[in-house]
Formats: C-alpha cells, structure tokens, sequence
C-alpha cells in the first residue's frame, strides 16, 4: 500500500501523460513512418531517426553500431542499437525498458497503408503499431512523465532501442550485453497490455539438407529422389506432434511442444527428377525441456529415416537457438508494481503468465537479469494483427499502459520509501 505522497505523484503522472498524450501519438506516427522491413534488415535509418526525434526531450541516444561484416554474415543490412541512459542518485537500481524497432515485411491486403500510422475509430494502423515500436513511445513518454515530476530519484533507466528481434536478438540486446554496453538490475521489455509476460517457449530451428541424384523423370533408375526421402522425413517429424501432445507445460499460458515445416524448397523442373531438397524447420520448447535433449532427438528423427535410403544423404544444421525465458529471482517486486497499476488503470487483473511465443527479451534472462514483458497492446497476438495486413493499436490502451509503466519507474527509482 503506497502512502498519500506516492498516491499523489501517480496521479500526477497520469495527468501529464494526459495533457501529452497528443504528442505522444504523434511520435508514434513518426516512429511507425520510417519502414524497418527484416529481410532486407536496414535498420540503421530508423536508429538515426529515433535518436534525432528524442533530441528535444533532453535525451541524448548512445549509438552503438553493430560492425557491417557481422551484420551482413547474419543476413541483414545495418544494425545501430540505441541506449539512452537517465541517470538519477546514486544508489538505486538499474532498469532497462527495452523495445525493438525491426518487423516482418507489410505483405499485401492493407486497408490503410502500412507505413502511414493513420488513425481511425481510435486506432492507430501500421507495421509495428503493436509490435513493438509502440513500445518505443510507451517507455520514452513514461520516462518523460517521471522526470516531471521532480521527484527524488535514485538508481538509473536505460531505455534501450534494439533492431534485431525477427533474426532472434543476438546482435540487438544480445550484442550490447555481449560487449559489456550494458548491465541493468531488472529489464521490461515490449509486450502487451493485459498481461505480464514472465515466461516464454525456447525455439531451436534446423535447415535439413536432402541431396540425392537428378535424374531424367522418363528414366526413375537414372536418379535417386530427394523429395520422396525428404516427404518421408517430414512424415516422421510430423508424427512427434502426436507424442508432443502429452508433453504438458506447468507454466500458465504455454501448452506442448510443436514443430512446424515452414519453408521446402528444391528440385528443377517437372520433368527432372528432384537431386536437392531444402526443409527449414521450427520447433518450440517449452521451459521445461532441455534443449540439448530436443535437438538430439530431431536428429535422430531424421537419421532413422535417411540412413536406410539407399542414395540418399542428409545434412542437418541448426539455425537458431532460442532458449526458454523462465522467471529469475528479483522479478517478483517488478511483477508485483505492474499488476498493481494495471488493476488500477485497466479496471481488471492482469495475469502474470506465460506464451507459446518466443521473444528477444530472453537474452537478458540469459545473461541472469529479470525481465519481463509489459507494453501497450490488445489481449492476443491475433487481436493486434501483428504480422499480418493492418496491424493496429488502441490508443486507449497505448495511453493506460504508458500510465503503468510511468507509475512502476516511480516506484523502482523512488527515494523515498513508500
């Protein structure tokens, strides 16, 4: 139970973040504006643009330049991470408020443009209205509404602006806590507003490589087929989805396991018996398997098909490794203060839970600091259309959540004890 002081600071807090709100959207608008499509991943414009807009606000940005060869051997463009650090008395923690700025490809089937940020019926439209670069106004505008107040402070906020979420995070907040850029307490990073997120699924991915022979499709003998061993392959990966079924997660809000087969590509023409085929597979864990043991088993999966076809020889390489976010001791006060305020601004409780999604915020569960999700955004994923053709936000929520994350900053850098 806070005292009178801290009750009279949040509703200040709420007010400025009411007569700013107009602003606020605005900047949104302008963030949504510069495209950051990943593929092709040049992000770097977007950075700049960003770091110039906070100017005015008295924020100066760290531009922390991922090297061009790193960048492109990860197959993107340019990455510039951004840290702005808001330094307060010594003494308190360290908080990072992390978004990230890189989003998947429009894709066609738009109502309003995906680049506009236009506003209809309270909604604001446009690739990573929801995901995440929302997030990107939510936590400035909160960190902007705290400093108003003149409150004494202690510790330090890092919001930090990362572009590398859709290729896995690795050279977005992975590299600035690879390269000692930062080190903070506690971390929030993007997410929705009707849930904490304090746990994710893990992700390993593979690129299954089927070479057999090409062959003239009047002759079968004068060729070994790559797709039929591969459509075997599938079959037998496939069929796990049937064991994963009873492979039941404690954790609420994640499931079982799945794998998917999301890209096939190969052979040469239809009358040209398939020498190579390509299979890039997705498989989620949930926090309670060991992904050593997961991978293991896909291989092993995949060897018992190939080996006893004669012809046929598989490469197997992994992609991607994603590990599980999973609660960390220290967390427990900053899930706490976010369901507090969100009870009060939402009218509801909000859960503290966990999704089948996987998120780059997991890299600073890694590297032992406490994160969670917490931002502005509908109920689902399939509410906000991330992803997908007219993505959007409700302003009302981008308003309520700014006014959570606001009072939650005032009570983890706060000095004076409530």
């Amino acid at each position: 139970m806070k005292n009178n002081h801290h009750a009279e600071l949040y509703n200040k807090l709420d007010q400025w973040i009411d007569a700013h709100f107009d602003e606020q959207v605005k900047f949104l608008q302008s963030v949504i504006q510069v495209p950051t499509d990943t593929p092709p991943g040049n992000n770097t414009p977007h950075a700049l643009h960003v770091a110039k807009l906070i100017e005015p606000f008295g924020m100066k940005a760290e531009q922390h330049t991922v090297p061009e060869s790193v960048v492109r051997e990860a197959g993107l463009e340019s990455i510039t991470n951004l840290i702005v650090k808001r330094q307060y008395a010594e003494g308190g923690k360290v908080l990072a408020l992390n978004a990230h700025g890189d989003v998947v490809p429009p894709g066609e089937g738009w109502t309003y443009p995906p680049y506009a940020g236009e506003i209809h019926e309270g909604r604001i439209y446009g690739r990573a209205a929801a995901v995440s670069k929302c997030d990107f106004s939510t936590y400035i505008f909160a960190v902007r509404a705290l400093e108003s107040l003149g409150a004494p402070l202690k510790g330090r906020i890092e919001l930090q602006f990362t572009y590398d979420e859709e290729f896995g995070g690795e050279l977005g907040p992975g590299w600035l806590l690879k390269n000692k850029l930062t080190k903070p307490d506690l971390a929030i990073a993007a997410g929705f507003s009707y849930q904490i997120i304090t746990a994710h699924n893990g992700c390993l991915q593979f690129e299954v490589t089927v070479n057999g022979k090409m062959g003239h499709a009047a002759v079968p003998t004068s060729g070994v087929d790559a797709l039929q061993a591969a459509v075997k392959i599938m079959n037998a990966l496939y069929g796990l989805n049937e064991t994963y079924q009873s492979v039941k997660s404690k954790v609420p809000g994640i499931n079982h396991p799945y794998l998917n087969i999301g890209l096939i590509e190969g052979g040469t023409n239809t009358n040209v018996i398939p020498g190579k085929v390509i299979l890039k597979i997705d498989r989620r864990m949930i926090p309670e398997e060991d992904p050593a043991t997961v991978e293991q088993s896909i291989r092993d999966t995949i060897d018992a098909v190939w080996k006893v076809i004669p012809g046929i020889t598989v490469e197997t390489k992994r992609i991607l490794l994603a590990r599980a976010l999973k609660p960390l001791p220290g967390s427990t006060e900053l899930v706490e203060a976010l369901q507090t305020h969100a009870h009060t601004q939402f009218g509801e409780k909000v859960p503290a839970c966990g999704t089948p999604l996987y998120a780059d915020a997991r890299l600073y569960c890694e590297a032992g600091i406490p994160v969670v999700l917490y931002g502005a955004g509908p109920r689902t994923v399939e509410e906000s259309r991330a992803k997908q053709p007219d993505e959007r936000l409700e302003l009302e929520d981008l308003r309520r959540a700014t006014k959570v994350i606001a009072r939650t900053c005032l009570d983890m850098m706060s000095s004076i004890t409530p």
